[in-house]
């Protein structure tokens, strides 16, 4: 249970925290790339404002524009190209001065693909492009060479993914070393809690003793009668529940590692068939097995047997009237599956994943009369958790059916 809960704690912690970083990321990213864009329209929406200049004759920008500040080395900085088209789609002027990297041919076949895209404005390649139609029907479209800027937004990129992965791996290395101080107050708490049950249960032993023997002290004075019979049932009930308080508590510890001995599991279920047939029987119902042979396990025996006996008892109490109880045993790659099925009418299948609590009865009334006190399930789970397995119930055609699956350890 400790080394599940550290696990979860450590999942939710690593996941929360890769989960905030992922998101700072995209931002970081998405920003970054809708800044430089927005700096590069700003560019050719000056070009076009200034006739393909950043400087109008006889006017001076405000180097503050935090969208594009221009300043007198802006021109030189910067690599564009603007084509003119008329309204009858010919190029009427091609201005290159200010771009190296392309000739005339190069600059016709980035600008056709700049038109096929039927945008005003876009990416073509690491080109930024602006297109605006003119007073006479023509058209101007102006080519920014954005590689620098596209260069730079990518490496801020790189450079948040890469401190991305490295914080991830230093803060997953830290909570894997200090998980164990994040739980410790839960774990001591649970460790007092398990410490009071089991000493409670044992202390309840001696005065419920006494009690017994008061009780047949008292039956052999006065006799028997009904009150006596009903105290001497109420005893007995406490000392059933007392018993399973301490087998709970014992379940739920850690298994060492020098007390897990293979075993076969096929003698376990068999044994605990031939044990309940009878009790079957003698309730009008029918137990069948289907219990094949050489399946081992690696684990503790006794709780092995403990399990079969909640399954098998649990089925035998609350399966319906002449019903049939199967029990099922396989071998599936490197899992063992335990399967036992009853009918039982009036299932909530709402309250199924709540069976497994502690002292939790669907119906107090049945479980009263069959002597439950809800324990039981819980045992099952908790001998399930013990050996790295998983304890599942579900309700389907009026039938109720716990599969419990193992590790073989083989």
């Amino acid at each position: 249970m400790i080394r599940s809960l550290r696990r979860k704690f450590l999942m939710i912690a690593v996941a929360s925290m890769l989960g905030a970083m992922a998101v700072l990321c995209i931002a970081i990213g998405i920003g970054n790339h809708w800044a430089t864009t927005r700096r590069l329209d700003r560019a050719i929406a000056l070009l076009r404002q200034n006739g393909g200049s950043f400087f109008a004759p006889g006017s001076r920008f405000d180097p503050s524009d935090f969208r594009f500040q221009v300043t007198p080395e802006t021109p030189f900085e910067t690599r564009y190209c603007i084509v003119e088209f008329s309204a009858q789609g010919d190029v009427r002027a091609v201005y290159l001065e200010h771009i190296a990297a392309l000739d005339s041919r190069t600059v016709m076949d980035t600008v056709r693909a700049v038109l096929q895209t039927e945008k005003p404005r876009g990416y073509v390649g690491h080109y930024r492009y602006g297109v605006f139609d003119e007073a006479d029907g023509g058209v101007t479209v102006i080519v920014l060479d954005c590689f620098l800027q596209l260069q730079a937004a990518n490496n801020l990129l790189y450079i948040v993914v890469g401190m991305f992965l490295l914080f991830a791996l230093i803060v997953t290395v830290l909570l894997l070393v200090l998980s164990k101080q994040a739980i410790r107050p839960f774990i001591d708490n649970l460790e007092r809690q398990r410490q009071f049950v089991t000493d409670a249960s044992h202390e309840l032993k001696t005065p419920l003793a006494i009690l017994s023997a008061d009780m047949g002290l008292l039956e052999d004075t006065c006799g028997k009668n009904e009150w006596t019979e009903s105290a001497r049932a109420q005893i007995g009930r406490l000392k059933k529940l007392t018993r399973d308080l301490v087998e709970l508590a014992r379940t739920e510890e850690t298994v060492a590692p020098d007390t897990m001995e293979r075993f076969s599991l096929t003698e376990v279920a068999r044994a605990h068939v031939d044990a309940f047939q009878p009790l079957a029987e003698a309730d009008g119902k029918t137990l069948e097995a289907d219990i094949p042979d050489g399946i081992y396990l690696k684990g503790v025996e006794d709780n092995f047997f403990r399990l079969f006996s909640i399954l098998l008892d649990n089925a035998v109490k609350y399966c319906d009237a002449a019903g049939t109880i199967r029990l099922h045993v396989s071998q599936k790659g490197r899992n063992v599956c335990v399967s036992v099925s009853n009918p039982c009418a009036g299932v909530d299948p709402a309250q199924m994943p709540r069976w497994f609590d502690r002292f939790y009865r669907a119906d107090s009334s049945r479980a009263r009369a069959t002597g439950g006190y809800g324990i039981g399930l819980s045992t099952a789970h908790a001998i399930a958790a013990r050996h790295k397995g998983r304890i599942t119930n579900r309700y389907a055609n009026g039938v109720v059916t716990f599969l419990a699956v193992f590790p073989s350890g083989s």
